[in-house]
């Protein structure tokens, strides 16, 4: 589809990916005030002395529930990640277990450690398999299927492409993350690292935040249980139903021309994005937390929300797919040897199936003029394990 013809109705649901699915406002993005805490049914998620929430910056944040750590809880992303990707040298995966008891005594105890020093803050770990090793096991699961070649993947260096372990660590505290994870690595035999990056993102209220380009993200966020579920979270009709409370991630590592994009003036930027750039609010008009109105014309009859705006482009209801849950981060590995920046946007999205990505991207390639401000340097997808308990180990 070109976007010569808006889509008549579309549901909130569908409206709720208008701002940001891939790579322009989900850039630096959060996941949102998410209302949903992940929790086992009948567990109630835990608050500090003075009623602060689980989550809040430096809070303690569960490792035990039905859903992973790391993906919607916290509700709003903690500043600092690392993500470890892995080779490893067999399809055996007798070790979880291990690693999940050690990601529990080490997001749990307060007392200080080698590695912890200051107790684990808000530290996360979220542990996930890539699809040779999923594939090992049944070819018709979730997070069997590798990603497609999208266009620009040329540009992807290839120890940067694919793996089979993904350790995403998160912290308010930067300074435990390179510890924490070398030290969960010592409990997978035969696990080889591919590649890993630094992440941050910036200090915005309720999830919003500014991405590299300038632009708030955030803005229209998927709420609660019910969507998450729907759109998120693997369902029990599955090839295995102990895959259910696990999802899909897709990890895109972004080189951004923000300095391309600076060039332009600040009409011609609101124009790519389809919002404005001091507020967020949508070039169709309406409150600046509100949603795109892609039907909304000019006097003359021109689209309010251009064509090939990343809006439009990136809208669920031109592919038909479901929300994307985004936790995107920046990074910043500083210049290349050819003198340009080597920053951008680790683009990071959970559904529970690989189409919904796969199809927002096929259809950005083709009708969002934010792609060409945007070199893809790093493509990878993992299931996420369902979460775990002391009593209900890590497995798979």
């Amino acid at each position: 589809m070109t976007g010569a013809e808006a889509p008549k109705g579309p549901s909130r649901r569908a409206l709720l990916g208008a701002l940001g699915v891939a790579v322009g406002a989900g850039a630096a993005g959060a996941a949102g005030a998410l209302t949903a805490t992940g929790s086992w049914p009948g567990e109630t998620k835990p608050s500090d002395a003075g009623g602060t929430p689980a989550g809040s910056s430096g809070q303690p944040v569960p490792a035990s529930g039905r859903y992973q750590a790391g993906i919607a809880r916290p509700a709003t992303p903690q500043h600092f990640g690392l993500l470890l990707v892995c080779d490893l040298d067999s399809t055996d995966t007798s070790w979880l277990g291990a690693l999940g008891q050690r990601i529990l005594e080490l997001t749990t105890t307060s007392k200080p450690t080698d590695v912890l020093p200051d107790g684990p803050g808000d530290l996360t770990v979220t542990v996930g398999l890539g699809p040779r090793i999923v594939a090992a096991r049944d070819s018709s699961m979730p997070g069997a299927e590798d990603l497609p070649s999208f266009a620009g993947d040329e540009t992807i260096e290839s120890h940067r492409r694919g793996g089979d372990l993904l350790l995403a660590l998160y912290s308010d505290d930067p300074s435990v993350l390179t510890a924490v994870g070398d030290d969960l690595l010592t409990l997978v035999p035969g696990a080889t690292p591919r590649w890993r990056q630094r992440l941050f993102r910036g200090h915005g209220e309720h999830g919003v935040v500014r991405n590299p380009f300038g632009f708030l993200d955030g803005i229209i966020v998927p709420h609660g249980d019910e969507e998450l579920a729907e759109n998120v979270w693997i369902g029990t009709g599955t090839a295995d139903a102990a895959l259910a409370a696990g999802t899909v991630c897709v990890i895109r590592r972004l080189r951004l021309d923000t300095a391309g994009f600076a060039a332009l003036k600040t009409p011609a930027q609101e124009r790519v994005i389809g919002r404005e750039r001091i507020d967020g609010t949508p070039l169709s008009g309406g409150p600046k937390d509100g949603e795109v109105d892609l039907n909304a014309k000019t006097p003359e009859g021109e689209f309010i929300t251009p064509l090939r705006s990343h809006a439009r482009a990136a809208h669920p209801s031109f592919t038909g797919s479901s929300l994307m849950l985004r936790r995107g981060y920046a990074f910043d590995d500083g210049l290349l040897p050819n003198g340009e920046a080597d920053a951008g946007l680790a683009f990071i999205c959970f559904q529970n199936t690989l189409r919904t990505f796969v199809a927002t991207q096929q259809r950005l390639d083709e009708n969002d003029d934010l792609m060409k401000y945007a070199t893809p340097t790093g493509s990878a997808t993992f299931l996420i394990l369902p979460g775990f308990s002391a009593s209900s180990p890590l497995s798979f």
